[in-house]
């Protein structure tokens, strides 16, 4: 016997809104502000030679200043632009929202360069990669003139790129980590798509502008 078709269409509804929700998961565990920090934490602690030689104390240092300069300042930031209504809203859905938060988050990713860079004791490899974090925002402000690249997209592109010229210098085996990004770079472009926050070409163009920004910073840092 056949199944009544408000069964099937109540079915395929909560079909929908099961994975519209897992998609909104999705997007807030790997939002581009959290990114830094999953990088800095395999490099740290499950990477053996990035950071080798730093002690625990040393290492929960290193995570302390990534979370206040890359995370928590550019958070702060954009719940004050909202509370003083210079931004309609915290995502960022429209292009003009996003001017004042990428000049203010390009400040902050630069002075994070800058204090990475001018500790040697910082190895190459992390300053390589929040250079191409500040390269990526600087070209996503020019890109939001003409359209509304995906951050998403730069983000993930950037931590796939980053991963693939980690395994290319080095000889330490991340075959495993690298296959994870690209898994979970195609999860979050599916999901921001599913979830019509961008343009198909946003997507792209954010995954791209991600890795082109940490190969220029990898050519000027290595």
């Amino acid at each position: 016997m056949s199944q009544p078709e408000n069964f099937k269409t109540s079915t395929h509804t909560i079909g929908q809104t099961i994975i519209r929700y897992l998609a909104i998961l999705v997007s807030y565990i790997l939002h581009p502000i959290f990114i830094p920090i999953y990088v800095v934490a395999f490099l740290l602690w499950l990477h053996p030679d990035v950071f080798a030689g730093f002690s625990d104390s040393a290492k929960n240092q290193t995570m302390l200043i990534v979370v206040l300069n890359l995370v928590i300042f550019p958070l702060v930031t954009v719940l004050l632009l909202k509370s003083l209504g210079f931004i309609s809203s915290i995502h960022l859905r429209e292009r003009k929202d996003r001017i004042i938060p990428y000049i203010a988050c390009g400040i902050f990713f630069f002075w994070g360069y800058t204090v990475f860079k001018e500790q040697s004791r910082y190895p190459l490899e992390w300053v390589s990669f929040v250079l191409g974090i500040f390269i990526a925002v600087s070209g996503a402000l020019i890109a939001n003139i003409y359209f509304k690249i995906s951050m998403h997209g730069m983000a993930m592109g950037g931590w796939l790129c980053f991963m693939f010229l980690l395994m290319k210098e080095s000889d330490v085996l991340i075959t495993g980590p690298f296959a994870l990004v690209l898994l979970l770079s195609g999860v979050v472009a599916s999901s921001r798509l599913l979830l019509h926050a961008h343009k198909s070409i946003d997507m792209y163009a954010g995954l791209l502008w991600g890795m082109v920004a940490q190969i220029a910073a990898y050519q000027f840092v290595m």
